[in-house]
């Protein structure tokens, strides 16, 4: 058996379900199924014993996980995990070493060294005031670092929604098959199911490989982003309780105690005034928001999702209110940059910049359909 679909002047042919590339004529544009001249599904490979069954329907994981995907992606990246902030405020500020176990060793680490020096010698270079060296680390961290990993992200979806056409046409294919070979062997519903569900996610996860086009892929920058934020967050607080292994450690605190601005003088205690803290909380989830209200219809899961981001977003401040000033400010300074990115992104100019394709889901106007989205669903009476 084998199913064809072609594009343009090619054709990939599915046997067993192993990618070849064959040439067709650009007319032979269709998919069929040919064994000896009749129907049949037996080089389908039903290995019953060897496969759990994928009890979700695949054209709704294949559609949905690609739009959604990187839309939680992306508000993950504002949304830092409680978990990850628990170890910086478990010691106090009166016993910065007491904390043990996995805290010590993280804040002994290599990376962690490495975002001490580049934070100090940035200082340095540039003798900018705390305050100010900070704000101008993150962004050029979050320039440098996770806006070329967000462009990439945006290749791979826009890549995996291109497929769904392909995706839908080989599903109607595929249930016809599954179908007719069904009711010739006398299937009930549920085997005829489970081979469907198992053969269709072959085929996509071929289709993935054929494009290069994983949606796993789009998760890269949260793999490289989290760690980053962790890192710098650990140097930071080592700076403000002056156990820096930096020469000089306790000039560098005492330059931390100065080196702020406005409300938060002394960036080596908390924010006592909560505005830090309330301002990080504010924009996570304007940047939550902001994808949620994109015109997609959420599943149930994927509303549970978005609730208990929100939720993460509203725990964030007090953790941010428990640690030094100077953490609270990369938070809010990392979170107003990922926000400022992302909005850039939604920019047709710039996405032609960064060559990434245009879909039918893409707008002309996207920051007048987020302005008008939001007056809809909050300010207009309903």
């Amino acid at each position: 058996m084998a199913i064809c679909r072609c594009v343009t002047n090619r054709a990939v042919w599915f046997k067993s379900f192993t990618v070849h590339l064959c040439y067709k004529p650009i007319h032979a544009h269709y998919i069929h199924t040919r064994v000896c001249g009749s129907l049949s599904l037996k080089s389908y490979n039903l290995g019953l014993n060897r496969h759990k069954p994928f009890t979700s329907a695949i054209k709704s994981h294949a559609s949905s996980r690609s739009s959604f995907f990187g839309h939680s992606l992306s508000w993950l990246q504002q949304s830092r995990s409680i978990v990850l902030s628990a170890p910086l405020s478990s010691t106090s500020p009166g016993n910065p070493n007491s904390g043990h176990g996995l805290y010590e060793v993280l804040a002994d680490s290599a990376p962690v060294h490495l975002a001490e020096n580049v934070l100090v010698t940035l200082q340095e270079a540039t003798g900018l005031p705390w305050w100010a060296n900070i704000i101008c680390a993150t962004i050029a961290l979050r320039t440098v670092v996770t806006l070329p990993l967000s462009v990439y992200q945006m290749h791979i979806l826009a890549k995996v929604e291109k497929l769904q056409p392909e995706i839908e046409q080989l599903t109607r294919r595929l249930r016809y098959e599954v179908s007719v070979y069904g009711k010739q062997h006398g299937w009930n519903d549920k085997v005829a199911k489970f081979h469907f569900t198992k053969n269709l996610r072959r085929i996509i996860s071929d289709l993935y490989v054929r494009d290069n086009c994983h949606p796993f892929k789009a998760s890269l920058i949260i793999w490289i982003q989290i760690p980053m934020w962790l890192f710098v967050s650990l140097a930071l607080r080592k700076i403000s309780f002056c156990t820096s292994a930096s020469s000089g450690g306790e000039a560098l605190h005492r330059q931390l105690e100065e080196g702020g601005a406005l409300w938060f003088p002394d960036l080596t205690l908390p924010d006592a005034t909560w505005i830090l803290p309330v301002s990080l909380g504010l924009v996570n989830l304007l940047n939550l928001e902001i994808f949620a209200l994109r015109k997609i219809n959420l599943s149930k899961f994927q509303k549970i999702l978005t609730n208990f981001i929100r939720m993460i977003c509203i725990l964030m401040v007090p953790v941010a209110a428990s640690v030094p000033s100077s953490m609270a400010l990369y938070w809010f300074s990392s979170s107003c940059v990922g926000l400022t990115h992302n909005l850039l992104l939604r920019s047709p100019t710039l996405r032609r910049i960064f060559k990434i394709p245009k879909l039918k889901s893409d707008s002309d106007t996207p920051y007048k359909d987020i302005l008008s989205a939001f007056v809809s669903k909050y300010l207009q009476k309903k």
